[in-house]
C-alpha cells in the first residue's frame, strides 16, 4: 500500500482533442500522482490520446455512463491503495491548480470535498438557465436534509477519502449516469464529513450534455430517487 498516494480519476468520452492539453497542465500541479483516464466507450481515439499524455487508461468497451466511469476509477483507487483519490471532468472545465485546495481540506480531516464554482474566491461561471434552476433547487435541498449549506451539489471536481470512495465502491445506491446530490445527501446521512472550498471552472465550449430535454429529465429523476432515498431506513444509508 501506497499511503501517501493520490489517485486522479478522469473518466472521459469523446475527449481526445481536449485530453492532450488537460493532462500535462494536471501532471504539473500533481506530479507525483496516479492519473486515470477512464474511457467510457469512446468513439474515437481517447484512450490513445490518453496514453500518449502519460495516463494509465482503463477501457469499458460500451458507453456506460459518468457514474459508472467514475466507480471504476473509485474501484481501480482503492486496489492502489491511494490516501486520496480526485476526480475531475475531461473538458478542460476544471482549473488543475483548484485541486490543490482540494486535496488540503480532505488532508485537514474532511471525508468528502465538493469543488464549489459558487464560493466566494472561485472564478466567475455561469451556467446555462435550466442547469442553473436546477443547482438552487438540489442546493436548497441537500442543504435542508443536511442541516449545512451546499452551493455546488452537482459538482463533479472532488476530493475522496478511502473510506467514501469505499462506500461508493460498493454499488448499492450509485446511479451510472449522474450522481449528484442523491449521492452527496446519502453520504452527510451516513455520517461522513462534507465540506466545500471554492475551484475555478471555466464555461465548455461546444454542447452540454445537460442540453435539450435532458435538464428536465434530470431534475425531475433526482426529485424522486432522493424521496425514494428519505423512505430507506437509516442502517441501509449508514457505511
Amino acid at each position: 500500500m501506497q499511503s501517501d498516494l493520490v489517485v486522479i480519476v478522469i473518466p472521459a468520452y469523446n475527449e481526445a482533442e481536449t485530453l492532450p492539453t488537460l493532462l500535462p497542465r494536471v501532471r504539473e500541479v500533481l506530479p507525483h500522482a496516479e492519473i486515470l483516464v477512464v474511457d467510457d466507450g469512446s468513439a474515437d481515439e481517447t484512450a490513445d490520446a490518453a496514453r500518449a499524455a502519460g495516463a494509465i487508461v482503463a477501457s469499458h468497451p460500451i458507453n456506460l455512463g459518468y457514474g459508472a466511469a467514475i466507480q471504476t476509477g473509485y474501484i481501480y483507487g482503492l486496489a492502489r491503495g491511494a490516501k486520496a483519490i480526485l476526480q475531475m471532468d475531461a473538458d478542460g472545465q476544471h482549473e488543475p491548480r483548484s485541486a490543490l485546495r482540494l486535496l488540503s481540506e480532505l488532508e485537514a480531516g474532511a471525508d468528502l470535498v465538493l469543488g464549489s464554482r459558487f464560493l466566494s474566491g472561485a472564478r466567475t461561471y455561469r451556467a446555462p438557465f435550466a442547469r442553473r434552476v436546477g443547482m438552487r433547487l438540489f442546493s436548497a435541498i441537500s442543504g435542508t436534509i443536511l442541516g449545512r449549506p451546499v452551493t455546488d451539489p452537482t459538482t463533479g471536481f472532488q476530493a475522496l477519502s478511502p473510506a467514501v470512495a469505499r462506500f461508493y465502491a460498493d454499488g448499492n445506491f450509485f446511479p451510472p449516469d449522474f450522481p449528484d446530490a442523491d449521492v452527496l445527501i446519502r453520504v452527510g446521512l451516513a455520517g461522513f464529513r462534507v465540506t466545500e472550498v471554492p475551484v475555478d471552472m471555466y464555461e465548455k465550449d461546444g454542447p452540454s450534455i445537460h442540453s435539450g430535454a435532458k435538464p428536465i429529465y434530470y431534475v425531475l429523476k433526482m426529485l424522486v430517487t432522493i424521496v425514494l432515498l428519505l423512505t430507506l431506513p437509516r442502517r441501509r444509508l449508514s457505511a
